[in-house]
């Protein structure tokens, strides 16, 4: 398996290598003291706008490995274990599809931080339904119920690839592309905190609320993944109010509009 990844890897990356170039009339900085540092281009706007950027996408990536993380259970749930592979498999290409999806909507937005109020509020929306209507509790022959959980599920996954895909444009429009490398590695940090946040949240809500019984021969804990949800709503809500309140709308990206 790794010979074929490693291989696979090796032509894709050389092929994209050749492929990319930079940005029409890019001239790369020269000497020690041609870029300014980190901490100068984001002071060149306020601080708390790179630290919602920064909330935005840890919030979301929590979000997204708090519900994958669960999914082929809460799938079980819904008494589809026979399905989980076909399932699981569409919602990766929902991953995919948001990625280039919501990156092609964003291009076309005046203010890049758009597509994320977008992501958050459909997420919002459908969590609260999926909460409201306890759909992975009662969603064992509902077909209401399953339409809801699994749209929520494609969803989620597309929110979290499209958030994913739009954070190297959203920091350019912000601060430019003379430090972008260094800056995007930075934010990626809140992509690794996630990593450890999110799986362990939900693993331990899991734990400890609800009780396990038996779908199907499954043994599965639907009130633990409800619970999942609950915190997974705040979540979103908070990121959307970060979105709203924190990220202001870029010069950059609007005059790039404008022009």
């Amino acid at each position: 398996m790794f010979y074929i990844l490693a291989g696979a890897y090796f032509v894709l990356m050389f092929l994209g290598h050749l492929l990319l170039k930079k940005p029409e009339g890019w001239h790369e900085p020269q000497g020690k003291d041609a870029k300014p540092s980190i901490m100068q281009v984001l002071k060149t706007r306020p601080i708390s706008n790179y630290v919602g950027i920064w909330l935005m996408f840890f919030l979301n990536i929590t979000c997204g490995l708090a519900l994958i993380s669960q999914e082929k259970m809460i799938i079980k749930c819904l008494g589809l274990a026979g399905a989980v592979g076909i399932i699981s498999t569409v919602s990766a290409i929902f991953n995919a599809g948001g990625r280039l999806g919501f990156s092609a909507w964003a291009d076309k937005m005046k203010d890049r931080n758009t597509v994320y109020k977008m992501i958050f509020i459909i997420s919002i929306a459908l969590t609260a339904l999926v909460v409201v209507t306890g759909g992975i509790s009662n969603g064992n022959g509902n077909i209401l119920a399953i339409v809801l959980v699994l749209a929520l599920i494609f969803m989620v996954n597309a929110g979290y690839g499209g958030g994913f895909s739009n954070v190297p444009t959203l920091l350019s429009d912000h601060y430019g592309m003379g430090s972008i490398s260094a800056i995007h590695g930075i934010t990626l940090s809140a992509w690794g905190f996630a990593g450890l946040v999110g799986n362990q949240m939900a693993a331990w809500i899991v734990k400890t609320f609800g009780e396990e019984v038996v779908i199907d021969g499954n043994t599965v804990n639907p009130t633990g993944y409800q619970y999942v949800l609950y915190a997974t709503l705040a979540l979103y809500v908070i990121s959307l109010l970060v979105s709203l309140f924190l990220v202001k709308p870029s010069e950059a990206g609007e005059a790039c509009h404008d022009h």
